[in-house]
Parts: C-alpha cells; structure tokens; sequence
C-alpha cells in the first residue's frame, strides 16, 4: 500500500464490489478488504461512504450512511445515489445469478446454504485471500442483549402503571439552522404516514394521529408488530413506501394504494411509550430507544429501527439534500417524551419544502383534462382558512378521479377562505378575481392534501407546488403554515 498515495480503511467481511474509483470498494491481495479513495478514513469518521458496484444486479453508485443502532453498535443505511444504472427487472431481482433459481426455490431447497468461505481451488488470488482471513485471530461475537426483567430494572419498576393504549404523537418544531450547542441526536425525516403501534398479547392496533384505524390498510406491518418481543407495548413510527433507491416516498405510497401496486412498505420505529404495564415516556430518550432496539424481531424487514446519524447535522444535511430526502429530525438526546406536544426538544430541517394544506375547492378543467383544473388549497390561522395557492400538478388520470369523486362528497355553495377574493398591489391573487371565482366550485374543508413547493411568495403563496397525495391522517384544523 505503500506505493499508492491514497488513505486506505481496513473492513472485515465486506464483499468486493470489483471497481477501482473514488469512493470504491476494493479487495487487497494481502486477505483484507479496503476502501479506495481520496479520503476514505476521513468519510468513515464522519460516517458516509461513497460507493460505486459492479455486480450482476448490485450496480451503479450507492451511498453508506452510518446509524447508531442498539447498544451504540454501528448499523449503515444503503442508498442508491446515482442514475447512471437503469434498475434491473423485478424478476431477474428474484432470481439467483449463478443458478438462475427464484428466492422461494433457493428457500424451499434442501442445499439452501450460504458458504461464504468456498473458495475456487483454480483461482490462486482468491485461495490466497481465503487463507489471509482463516488466519486471523477470531473475533468473539457479542452476545445478544435481552431485554432485562422489570426486577432487574429498578427504574423500569418505579416508573407509572400504565395500560397499552393511543396516545399523541409528540411534533418536532420547523427551524431553518441545526442548534449551535446541545447535546442532540438526528435521524431521517421520513415521508410517510404517522402511526402508533399498539400491541397487547398477540392483539395489535395500528392508529394514525388522528385516531383512524390502519390495520386494514396496512396488514403487512400489523403482522410485523405481532413479533416485537413484549406482552405490551406502544411504539411510536411512520408507515413509508420504499422507492427503487430505498428512499421514503408519499407519493409512492398512495400511488400503490390507488393503482393496487405492491410498494416494499416498512414500519420505521424512533420511540417507545409505553412497556409492559409502565410508562416509559418520563425516561431519557436514549434509554427508550435503547429499550426499543431491544425489542424488535431481527429476521423481520418490514419492521425497522430508526437510529442515530452519523456525523455533525450540516454534514448530514448536505448529504441528505444530494440524495434526494425530505430532511433530519433532531432529538434532545435526555428529552422525555410530550404527547400532542411541539415543545421544541424535538426539531425538524428540511431539505425539501413540504407540507400539508387544506383544500377548500377547485376549478374547472380546460382542454383535453377531466375532473378539474387545479386544487384550491390553503392553511388555518386561528379560526380563519388562509387561501395558499392553486395546485394544478402531479396529477395523473387515475389520481384525479379519485380526488374528484371524494370532493363531490363536500360539494359547498360559498367560497370557505377567509381572504378571498383580495387584491395585493393592484392584483388579484392568485389570478382569482370575482369572475374567476365564480367559475369555481367550492368544497368544505374536510380534506388534507401533502403538496411539494419550491418557496413561498412575498405575499405568502406557493411557488411551483406539486400534489402528491391525500392525508387521512391528519385532522384539517391542525393544519397551519409551517414557518
């Protein structure tokens, strides 16, 4: 190594993506696995790999970011960062490379074993690295932490009685800097849809925040819960749709819901309420996600850990905004936990400007379009509807007529915004004058919408909003501008 003036990081037990370049992952002659770069170890610190593959389906570039799982122990998030590779086929995906087998042929065989050590006795280079790993000194694995007994746990045993049951999700307030001090852990913002888990025996509930029941809408993740290691528990997380490069997507999940498609759902879990007949939200943030690690069922990837970050919140930020995702939640790491409560220990920065609106009409459609032309959308301030904007696009054929027909549902003669119609420097907004708004057909403001934005105007619209979906987890007065 010494002839190459590059940093070089040591792995075990790393398979070799195969191609040489900044940021990839490459197998040394001498038995040990290293990453090539400019600075590797640098990137390892501040925990975020870049990675390019090469394999038969594994391809293209990729992003490792680090995430402190149960009992401080590394864990690394796998995202796909480039778009350089189209995405293979889902059923070569479900085949085996070498043997061309389904996952549930290889699964249901008598050979289905994993040899990780065979090695080709005609390939001298790799019998040389088999042998460099066979002599090494063994690192003893670590022994599976139980979760103790409430005996065992005096601070388990004084906390409250407390029966498994819904409870308020905790809201992290918007900020646009990360805190400059303060003793602060970060996770992924997901783009989902807030859930309380509920799990008493084998019986699970899985409620929004605004108290609608999900089992019947989301089957996979209540058969998931049923296997957390507890008698009872309340756990708080968000229901995602995993897109191609495993980003968490709104869009994605409703479209599945409204096309019949199977979006790769996952059930991301941050916090833990409720334990075996006590109430764990007095303690310390790190000892409920402690406990929280400690629970779930390691085989099951519907159900996920969401842990700490690595590196210092503007670092991540940036890595975030490249890859594409919505933002980070910052958690004050001995903050206990406030149902229904925005009390600031929690904070959310985003990459992506997004948030929830009200709608409260639409017009109508012109040219070849059916159903309507563009959504009328606004917010809550105090008792009095705000009008946002107009929303015309990410629609598609099959999401108009969904949103049409729930519409007709609230069909309304008056106009429900508070400020409209209204003139700001001589001009109507929003191009909606008195003749314009009798063209509209207005709605009562019962439906919740996620839009995607690039800023607000001086005059508080959206500029360049896209629909992404209807919210019915979220109740409409508590939808405000998120500043």
């Amino acid at each position: 190594m010494e002839d190459h003036p590059v940093e070089y990081a040591v792995f075990e037990g790393i398979i070799p993506a195969g191609q040489y370049g900044g940021g990839t992952v490459m197998v040394w002659d001498r038995g040990n696995y290293y990453v090539y770069g400019e600075k590797p170890l640098e990137s390892w610190r501040e925990g975020k790999l870049h990675l390019v593959l090469d394999g038969e389906k594994a391809k293209g570039e990729w992003t490792l970011i680090r995430i402190r799982g149960r009992d401080e122990k590394n864990q690394w998030l796998l995202l796909k960062s480039g778009k350089s590779v189209k995405p293979i086929s889902k059923k070569r995906e479900d085949q085996s490379v070498k043997t061309g087998r389904t996952m549930k042929q290889i699964a249901s065989a008598a050979d289905a074993e994993w040899q990780s050590n065979r090695v080709e006795r005609s390939d001298p280079f790799k019998l040389r690295v088999a042998r460099a790993i066979a002599k090494r000194k063994p690192v003893p694995k670590a022994k599976r932490a139980r979760l103790p007994q409430e005996s065992s746990l005096p601070e388990l045993s004084a906390l409250p009685k407390s029966s498994p049951r819904f409870m308020q999700p905790m809201k992290p307030r918007l900020v646009n800097q990360p805190p400059p001090d303060g003793n602060w852990i970060y996770e992924l913002k997901f783009d989902g849809i807030r859930a309380i888990a509920i799990k008493s025996s084998r019986r699970v509930r899985l409620i929004s925040r605004n108290e609608k029941e999900l089992n019947g809408r989301f089957p996979e993740v209540v058969r998931s819960c049923k296997g957390i290691k507890a008698d009872e528990c309340v756990i708080d997380g968000e229901v995602v749709a995993l897109d191609d490069k495993g980003r968490s997507s709104f869009q994605l999940l409703q479209r599945g819901e409204l096309e019949g498609k199977d979006a790769p759902l996952v059930f991301y879990v941050f916090d833990l309420l409720q334990l075996n007949g006590r109430s764990t939200m007095s303690l310390p943030l790190f000892q409920r996600k402690d406990l929280l690690a400690r629970l779930l069922p390691g085989s099951d990837d519907a159900i996920r850990f969401s842990g700490e970050l690595g590196g210092s919140p503007r670092q991540l930020l940036a890595e975030i905004k490249r890859l594409g995702l919505e933002g980070i939640v910052g958690k004050q790491r001995d903050s206990v936990y406030e149902p229904g409560r925005r009390s600031g220990s929690w904070i959310k920065l985003k990459c992506v400007n997004q948030q929830e609106f009200v709608i409260g009409g639409y017009t109508p459609p012109a040219g070849a379009r059916k159903y309507f032309g563009a959504l009328l959308v606004g917010y809550y301030d105090e008792d009095h509807l705000l009008f946002a904007g107009k929303v015309g696009t990410g629609f598609d054929t099959k999401s108009l007529a969904a949103v049409y027909k729930k519409l007709q549902t609230q069909r309304r003669d008056s106009c429900p915004f508070a400020d409209l119609p209204s003139k700001q420097g001589g001009e109507w907004v929003q191009g909606i004058t008195p003749g314009e708004m009798r063209k509209c057909n207005w709605v009562n403001p019962k439906f919740v919408c996620q839009i995607k934005f690039a800023e607000w105007t001086r005059d508080l619209k959206l500029r360049q909003p896209v629909f992404l979906g209807l919210r019915e987890d979220k109740n409409p007065r508590e939808v405000v501008r998120e500043a």
